[in-house]
């Protein structure tokens, strides 16, 4: 089956384990043409270097790209240096470039109205390519957006890391769809689901040692995948409902930033509702499955 979407990744994987359970389920979803992956946030040469170990376990080949590591907020990097414990040799691993923002803006251009950009960290590299070049944000086909919370007035780490960023995306009104902490936390992976991962093969093995570590962090035996449901509201948009167009606004105040609030009407964003939790979790874990060669499932 020939792919019906073809997208860029913009990620900080290598913190929450759910970014590389994103990727995997890309890898593992035949309706995805993954072109490029940039990385975001902190030691993003790093990030990116975990992405290429992550192509090779799943056989796969695609653009890789370093992008910015400070916020435009100039907020401080989050639970930094411990990215990439689980990984020997990182430093053999190679990558395309370190300048995701042109990556982002040229392929984006080259084929307009084609690319979906699925962002699942800060959005300071989405920000940067709107402000490199004012043609990027009229030519992304769509935005998928995890990020912040709109049923009470919890920060979300992503808005929260770069407010400034969040601002600067959201004003720039691509059409987007972001799924925030609201929804996301309506479900969750359990034990017996990551024995199915980690027996699926090499990359499963990895991600089930990436979830462990984060349980151990804390102290739990679930995590709930965020990235992933994003990537499923692209895929499987019958497994969600989905508020009418309209804008997000956010708080950028320098003592506690990232405050989201959708208002319906005058815009292009919409935010993820509700979902379908038992159909989301299954498909979640049956497409990282489906990135194990055959014979290795």
């Amino acid at each position: 089956m020939p792919a019906t979407h073809h997208v860029i990744l913009d990620t900080d994987i290598g913190s929450d384990v759910d970014d590389l359970m994103a990727l995997a389920l890309i890898l593992g979803t035949p309706a995805l043409d993954l072109v490029g992956v940039t990385t975001v946030y902190g030691d993003t040469a790093l990030r990116a270097r975990i992405v290429s170990r992550v192509a090779a376990l799943s056989g796969k080949s695609f653009p890789i790209h370093a992008g910015l590591g400070t916020p435009l907020s100039g907020r401080e990097v989050w639970w930094a240096g411990h990215e990439g414990a689980l990984y020997d040799g990182l430093d053999a691993e190679t990558v395309d470039g370190d300048d995701a923002v042109g990556f982002l803006v040229d392929r984006v251009l080259t084929s307009p109205g084609e690319i979906d950009v699925i962002a699942i960290g800060p959005l300071t590299n989405i920000a940067a390519a709107i402000r490199r070049d004012e043609r990027f944000a009229s030519a992304v086909r769509h935005l998928w957006v995890m990020g912040g919370t709109f049923t009470d007035d919890e920060r979300e780490h992503n808005f929260r890391s770069d407010a400034v960023a969040a601002r600067i995306v959201f004003d720039a009104d691509i059409p987007t769809t972001v799924t925030g902490l609201d929804v996301t936390r309506l479900i969750d992976v359990r034990a017996e689901q990551v024995d199915r991962v980690r027996d699926s093969g090499p990359l499963g093995a990895l991600i089930d040692a990436e979830i462990r570590q984060w349980w151990a962090f804390w102290d739990t035996q679930w995590n709930v995948p965020h990235d992933p449901v994003t990537v499923l509201t692209l895929v499987s948009p019958e497994l969600f409902d989905f508020s009418p167009d309209g804008r997000i606004s956010i708080d950028e105040n320098p003592a506690d930033p990232g405050l989201a609030r959708h208002t319906v009407g005058g815009g292009r964003t919409r935010v993820t509702r509700r979902l379908d939790a038992d159909s989301v979790s299954s498909r979640i874990v049956e497409g990282i499955v489906a990135t194990a060669p055959v014979g290795e499932q």
